[in-house]
């Protein structure tokens, strides 16, 4: 056992696979490899990849001479669960069954905690997932939709919010278990949620439901007009999700989700692009706006996070809406793997105590 706590990180996505390896919070390797689409399309379903995805791993660690005896934990990105409290924990038999099982929806993220697993039962050291996006601690007052059928549903980066959110607790010198944050996760989705004492008490469904539009998400829409559109029959169900999810925000608008290009045809004068761009930070904004109220005003500050919080000049949009409300802080990019491993070190170091699902 190595002298700090070496622990390795796994966070399969939809066609890679990324993993990485930190010595207590330093990160000493990554790598990622992306798989040919050939080699995932002969897996009929989504956890059926594990034993593929496993050995590719291995083979990485092997190249870069990264020996499993040195290693004191693994931990996967966490998978599509029964809903949970935010935190880390254990890679349970139930848990590995439900994700091979796909209980609740087929995502490569359920791969995580399979793969973890897996590699910790040859080796004796402990599993983890950290932070899934099914954490739900939203109040009982925050699931109430107009129609007692469709609760509303806690679904987002909680891996990613809660991480940002320790970081601008530490900045202002307490535990983001005595501060209030309003957390603004952008990337492909947008996710906003309202953070009061370590819990997250209310936050729009990032993956299929309300909130900002994002650069491929629809976020909120006008009902009516929704419940039309799905009875023109000009989509089956499988097709209207691809519109609301995939199909559907900036790319929708202007035919890509790729910031930058959207930005150098505002510069070059684009009416249209501009008016977009502008409108997901007028959204952003908003949802910023309902939190602050959610919180009742006593914001200690207001965190964005994800690949557009790179964008300066988005980032100033919402601010000139919001800054009223709170202390700004950005940090930019999504940071899974240092929120995993860190998310791992908490248990080891007995700073946290592991969950069990």
């Amino acid at each position: 056992m190595s002298e700090k706590f070496r622990i390795l990180v796994i966070n399969p996505g939809s066609t890679s696979t990324k993993i990485a390896v930190f010595e207590e919070t330093d990160q000493v390797f990554s790598e990622s490899v992306t798989h040919p689409e050939d080699d995932l399309r002969r897996f009929q379903r989504i956890s059926d990849q594990h034993g593929y995805r496993k050995e590719i791993i291995m083979k990485m660690l092997d190249r870069n001479s990264i020996e499993l005896s040195t290693i004191d934990a693994v931990v996967g990105r966490g998978g599509l669960l029964d809903p949970v409290t935010g935190g880390t924990y254990i890679v349970s038999d139930r848990m590995v069954r439900d994700l091979m099982e796909a209980r609740r929806g087929e995502h490569a993220c359920n791969l995580g905690g399979i793969i973890a697993r897996e590699i910790a039962d040859e080796t004796g050291f402990p599993s983890f997932i950290v932070d899934p996006v099914v954490v739900d601690e939203m109040e009982p007052v925050a699931r109430i939709s107009g129609m007692p059928e469709l609760e509303r549903r806690s679904i987002f980066h909680a891996l990613n919010q809660k991480a940002v959110a320790r970081k601008a607790a530490q900045a202002l010198g307490r535990t983001y278990a005595e501060s209030n944050f309003i957390v603004a996760h952008m990337g492909g989705g947008i996710s906003i949620g309202a953070h009061r004492r370590g819990r997250v008490v209310d936050v729009n469904n990032a993956f299929d439901g309300d909130g900002p539009f994002a650069p491929e998400r629809a976020g909120a829409l006008p009902a009516g007009q929704l419940v039309e559109m799905c009875f023109k029959g000009e989509f089956d169900e499988a097709a209207m999700k691809t519109r609301l999810v995939g199909n559907a925000g900036m790319v929708a608008h202007l035919g890509t989700n790729d910031m930058r290009k959207t930005k150098v045809r505002m510069e070059a004068g684009d009416e249209k692009a501009g008016l977009i761009y502008e409108a997901m930070a007028y959204q952003v904004a908003k949802e910023v706006g309902r939190c602050a109220a959610v919180l009742k005003g006593d914001v200690d500050g207001i965190v964005f996070s994800g690949g557009l919080a790179n964008d300066d000049q988005f980032i100033d949009k919402i601010r000139e809406h919001v800054e009223w409300i709170g202390k700004v802080f950005i940090f930019p990019g999504e940071e899974e793997m240092e929120s995993l491993a860190l998310g791992a070190l908490r248990v080891l170091c007995g700073k946290e105590e592991a969950g069990t699902y």
